[in-house]
């Protein structure tokens, strides 16, 4: 599979992991886990995501790897693609065993039995972000 295509399929599912993220989180119900996520913390994680996305399919639309594509596009987007994953691996901290006396315990939801998918979603978040700042730093998009 070529490097561009994989880029896109990635930048896509990066929209899906930003937008499920926040509709199993919204709400005052508690989210899977242990604790309910910071609001501000899920804001972050949804505004940085959805402006990433936007910013770097800008970014590929206007000429990947050409002298016509802008290149502080991709910068801006690799930085809200960061602040993103970042943000969303915090939001997998709540899973944590918690230990002692007014620990409180695991709650369960309707998406899954634990934090697996939260897992796959953000780790694989990690892993393209990784990609899309190794193809942008070595121009290979």
């Amino acid at each position: 599979m070529r490097l561009p295509l994989i880029v896109y399929i990635l930048t896509a599912l990066a929209l899906v992991v930003v937008v499920l993220t926040r509709v199993r989180l919204r709400g005052d119900a508690p989210a899977a886990g242990r604790l309910q996520t910071s609001s501000l913390l899920l804001n972050v994680h949804t505004i940085a995501g959805l402006a990433a996305v936007a910013s770097w399919t800008a970014f590929l639309i206007t000429g990947i790897g050409d002298d016509n594509g802008d290149s502080q596009i991709g910068i801006l987007a690799l930085g809200l693609f960061w602040l993103t994953t970042v943000a969303g691996i915090m939001i997998l901290f709540r899973w944590m065993p918690a230990r002692g006396k007014h620990s409180q315990a695991a709650v369960g939801d309707s998406w899954s039995t634990g934090p697996g998918l939260s897992v796959l979603a953000h780790v694989g978040m990690l892993v393209g972000t990784v990609l899309f700042t190794w193809a942008y730093m070595f121009s290979k998009i």
